[in-house]
Order: C-alpha cells, then structure tokens, then sequence
C-alpha cells in the first residue's frame, strides 16, 4: 500500500530544503486527550459527567456542573515501547517520559438561593491539558538488495550543474546534495556536467533508522460557563493549544560483510524542532431532561496556529574505501508559516444509576483531509494535495463508567480513534483504562492507568520497489490527580 508513505514524508522532505509535509499535519491535528486521571480512567468520556476541568478541552458544558471552587494537578508517567519489522529484520525500543497532565483552577459563584428557578452557577476556569504526547524512540534495521537512499539523491540531482551544488550561493543544496558532493558520495559521470554516479552501490546491504522524538501538544485555556436550572450546561472555552516536537533521525547504510569495494557506509543525521501558539473556540451545551440522563454536544473551531517555525538541520558522514571518515554538518535552517486543523463534533449522554454509578459515552467527528499549511508566497499545492487524498473522515468512540462505595471510586473505560487514512485501518489507536478514587471531602486523590496500541507503516524514503516498515507501539501511562476543593 504505497498510499500510506506519506506517514514518512520527513525523510524525503529533507531533499528539497526541508517543507512541511502531511505527515506533520497529521501529527498536529490528533489530539488523544490526557487531562486529569479520573477523566483518563474513564476512556476520555467525561465531558458530559461534568465538573471535570478535562471537560474544558471536549465540551466546556461540563463545567457547569461545578458547585465549588477548585484546584487540580495532574502529574503522570509514560512508558511508550516499539518493534518494528523491515525486510525480515527486527528492532525494538522504548521510551518513558514524566510530564504533567493537567493543571486547573476552576471558580464558581452562586447565583441565587438553592431553591430558586433560573441561573444557578457560574464558572470561570483556567488551566492546561495535555492533548498529544510525541515521545517515542524507534530502531529499524535490515537488510536491502534493490536500491539505496543515495538512489533519492541522484534522481534529485540529475540535470543540475556540478557548480551549482559545489558553490551552492543560495543555500538549494545545503542539507542533502552539497554535503554528498563534498564527501564524494556523489561524482559526475566522466564527460558530463549534470549526470551523477555514486561509489554507493544501489543495494546489497543493512539499511538502519534510529528516531527519537519528544514533546507535546498542551492545550492552555480560559473557560466561561453557567448552569440554568440544573436543567441547561452552557460552556465555552478559548483554547491557545502550544505545540514542542524534536525529532533525531539518525540513517545509515553499510557494508557489514564487507564484500563491496567501492563502499564501507554512510549515513545522515537530520534535527528538527517545531514549536507553535494556536487559538480555537470550544462550546458545549448538556441538557437534563431527566434527573438520571444527560444529553451533551459540543463545537471545536479549527485551530489555527498562527506562529508554527521549524529548525532543523543535518550531518552527513562517509566511510569510504581510499578517504578518510569524514562528515559535513549543514547551516541552521528556519522556516515560519501558519497551519489549521480540522473542525470537530461531539456528541455525548450519560446515564447515573442509583446515585451511585455512572456511564458515559462519546462520539468525537472530524474530517482530517481538510487540514491545510498556509504562508504568503509559498505553494502549499503538495502538502495540502498529500493532505485531501491520503486522509478521511474519522470517527472516535470514548466510553467510560464509574461506581461509587463510600468515599471510594472504581472506574474504567474504553476508546477507539478511527484510522486517519483512507481504505486501510493503519494508525486507528485503541485504550484500556482503569483507576480508583479517593473522597476526603476538601480533598481528592484519583489514581488512573491507560494502556494503549496501535500499529503503523513507515517508509525510510521514497523510491520504487521501496518496503515499508512495520512499526507496531504500545504506551502503558500512569496518572494522579490531587483536587483542592475550598
């Protein structure tokens, strides 16, 4: 299935200058809440339960259940692990982070006495949760017989002059075809001036991939929101989520039974950081029909990120028969440029048993193909072409129950994110969650534990006859939130 190398676009990126790709809109436009631990605990599906500031980041309405003043912190613990498969060569590797979760104030003023009609409460909340969490370390490796990385870079350098890359006076070459010049990975064929060859021949050896990459997309906000009645939750939130990805992806190729000639290894290293502000609008409304149901929907605006800048650059090195090792580091490269991601829909209920209990369900709507990069004077035709033919329309499923013994809470839940991508199930995510908490009036301890999988397909580069790798990850989180209720 060729259709999904756009999840390595990075890679082939680096060749034209580094661009933006669908691959990093599909990174930024995710969003697998976190939150606080009894949010996670119950698959996410707490929005419509209420007085929860999770509820801030899926529908604000929920925090119009909110009857008092209160203070949270979410601090949890990652453990991500991966094996990937490539031509009948396996790797594995693994990654544990500590982060924070959430942080959260929420303020609640009375408006009129219990027992009378109209507008009971209202919240003004300020906080963070975390949306997405970047952190994986990747190691792929084996062997290739068709072709080569340095396949990629002949096919890009064929018809440009030899002084063109070697002067390099606008800086087109500097992360790719300079440095391969300057380490002879590539040479001119004798009688020409833009025809290349390489002493790298086109297979026949272990290719390897090492990335490792960090970061998170945490969601800063200001709620506003009310309770008409016990009957009507209305809520709004203004969202400036903030985006910090790195990615190290260290490639290599070598000659490790040492039967070609003309070549011993090579290999490039590429850095890149992302970091950017966004704004969007959240609102929500629930309804209570019934003392024992709630009926909730919620809006998201797009995001737009307004100030997304990319740094980046790489070293190449050669170890090749008759030279000494040898590497070429290039200049910084940055770039600013804007991007928006897709809408959303929410829909939700909650049904409470006995005063007791409660169950929860969401559906989450988006349209990933509708994202779009954005700057003035720049053609943004390929990425956002990748974007609307590769991805489709997903839908997320959060479901969640609690049950209450006293002081002591028992949760669990469970959640699906639909695959991205169309015709193929690849990159859809499951969750598992499970946690307890604990009462103490003014304060409460809520303990949660998410165990998540998913698998996807990666491509080191493009070229014909090109396999992917098969990466498949698991990520087992710990999570405790510590509520100050005054």
């Amino acid at each position: 299935m060729k259709k999904i190398a756009i999840l390595t676009a990075l890679v082939i990126s680096i060749l034209q200058g580094y661009s933006q790709t669908a691959d990093d809109a599909l990174r930024y436009s995710q969003d697998f809440y976190n939150g606080s631990a009894r949010n996670m605990s119950m698959g996410s599906a707490f929005s419509t339960p209420g007085a929860d500031f999770s509820a801030a980041s899926i529908n604000p309405a929920g925090l119009g259940l909110y009857r008092g003043d209160e203070m949270s912190i979410t601090p949890q613990l990652n453990f991500r692990n991966s094996e990937s498969e490539y031509n009948g060569g396996y790797g594995s590797d693994n990654q544990s982070v500590f982060s924070l979760g959430q942080f959260a104030m929420v303020m609640t003023q009375k408006l009129y006495p219990a027992k009378s009609s109209g507008w009971k409460y209202f919240q003004f909340s300020f906080g963070m949760n975390r949306l997405s969490n970047f952190n994986t370390s990747l190691t792929m490796a084996g062997n290739n017989y068709y072709n080569s990385k340095i396949d990629v870079y002949l096919k890009y350098a064929n018809g440009i002059n030899y002084k063109d890359i070697e002067e390099d006076y606008y800086g087109d070459y500097a992360f790719d075809l300079k440095p391969a010049w300057d380490l002879y990975l590539l040479d001119t064929i004798p009688g020409y001036t833009d025809q290349y060859y390489s002493p790298v021949p086109p297979g026949g050896f272990l290719q390897r991939e090492i990335i490792n990459s960090d970061g998170s997309k945490n969601e800063y906000g200001f709620s506003f929101s009310g309770n008409y009645n016990d009957f009507l939750y209305l809520g709004a939130t203004i969202g400036m989520p903030y985006i910090r990805y790195f990615s190290t992806s260290a490639f290599s190729e070598t000659d490790i039974a040492d039967t070609i000639p003309t070549f011993n290894s090579w290999g490039i290293t590429q850095y890149l950081q992302t970091t950017g502000w966004g704004i969007n609008l959240k609102i929500g409304v629930i309804v209570r029909p019934v003392s024992w149901l709630r009926i909730g929907a919620a809006f998201h605006t797009p995001t737009y990120y307004y100030n997304m800048r990319d740094t980046w650059h790489t070293t190449t090195y050669a170890d090749l028969p008759g030279l000494s090792p040898a590497e070429s580091t290039s200049p910084v490269g940055n770039f600013n440029y804007s991007f928006t991601t897709p809408l959303k829909a929410i829909g939700s209920a909650a049904i409470t048993i006995l005063k007791n209990g409660i169950i929860s369900l969401e559906y989450e709507f988006t349209d990933y193909s509708t994202a779009r990069f954005k700057e003035r004077g720049v053609d943004y035709s390929q990425p956002n072409g990748d974007i609307n033919q590769y991805y489709t329309k997903a839908g997320n499923i959060r479901t969640g129950a609690e049950w209450r013994f006293g002081i002591l809470s028992l949760r669990g839940g469970y959640s699906y994110y639909g695959s991205p991508y169309k015709n193929t199930d690849i990159a859809s995510r499951s969750f598992i969650s499970g946690g307890i908490g604990l009462n103490l009036n003014n304060f409460i301890f809520d303990f949660a534990f998410v165990h998540s999988n998913w698998k996807e397909q990666y491509y080191m580069y493009s070229f014909e006859n090109m396999n992917p790798v098969n990466n498949s990850f698991t990520e087992n989180s710990f999570s405790v939130t510590i509520k100050a209720r005054y």
